[in-house]
């Protein structure tokens, strides 16, 4: 079994209030990779390929995850 990266995640802005502790956070310090989590349950991580990430990001700036459309 493969020892898992060590992902330094980083919160927005908004987040970094000490009162907020339910986040999503993003690391990409692993060369080609992307880990999401939500600080509120940190030990599920979602990970994904750089151009994965680039095709979720469009994505939601080309508003195709619109919740309110």
């Amino acid at each position: 079994m493969s020892k898992r990266p060590e992902f330094e995640f980083v919160k927005t802005a908004a987040c970094r209030d000490a009162r907020v502790n339910n986040c999503p956070a993003v690391a990409v310090n692993v060369p080609g990779v992307v880990a999401l989590c939500n600080t509120e349950d940190p030990d599920t991580i979602v990970v994904m390929t750089a151009a994965e990430w680039a095709d979720l990001s469009a994505a939601v700036k080309g508003g195709e995850y619109d919740l309110n459309a």
